[in-house]
């Protein structure tokens, strides 16, 4: 299996508003280091996963709908917990649904989404496609 990944940055507010989640409950900021590895079982014609330049341009749009917003008045996550986990969801499947139709796209075995909040924690999401 090959894969290639993708990083880009995004900035977000939100509120956590559970008592789990101690100090996060308040509205806070968070910078997130978003990675997106494409998984593929053979290269393509020109010997790669995917054309990098396309795969970010993708990324970039996803997290465009996020950078800078509170999440807590994002329609996407009314009524939802914004936790890394679930925004690792959430942009593995909208990138997938916007790559699914690119030729390259259309190869991949999955892709795994891991987002950052600092170099000691982490959250992965991975989805297995159809290929």
């Amino acid at each position: 299996m090959f894969s290639l990944t993708i990083r880009r940055h995004f900035m977000i507010a939100h509120s956590l508003p559970r008592e789990a989640f101690g100090p996060a409950q308040g509205l806070h900021g968070a910078t997130f280091v978003a990675e997106v590895a494409f998984r593929r079982r053979a290269l393509n014609a020109d010997a790669i996963v995917l054309d990098i330049g396309a795969a970010g341009t993708i990324i970039e749009e996803v997290l465009a709908g996020l950078n800078y917003r509170n999440l807590d008045e994002h329609p996407d996550f009314e009524g939802k917990l914004s936790t890394t986990e679930a925004l690792a969801e959430y942009i593995a499947r909208k990138v997938a649904a916007e790559i699914k139709d690119n030729d390259d796209g259309r190869e991949l075995a999955g892709l795994e989404v891991t987002l950052r909040e600092n170099p000691d924690a982490w959250a992965t999401f991975s989805l297995d496609l159809t290929a």
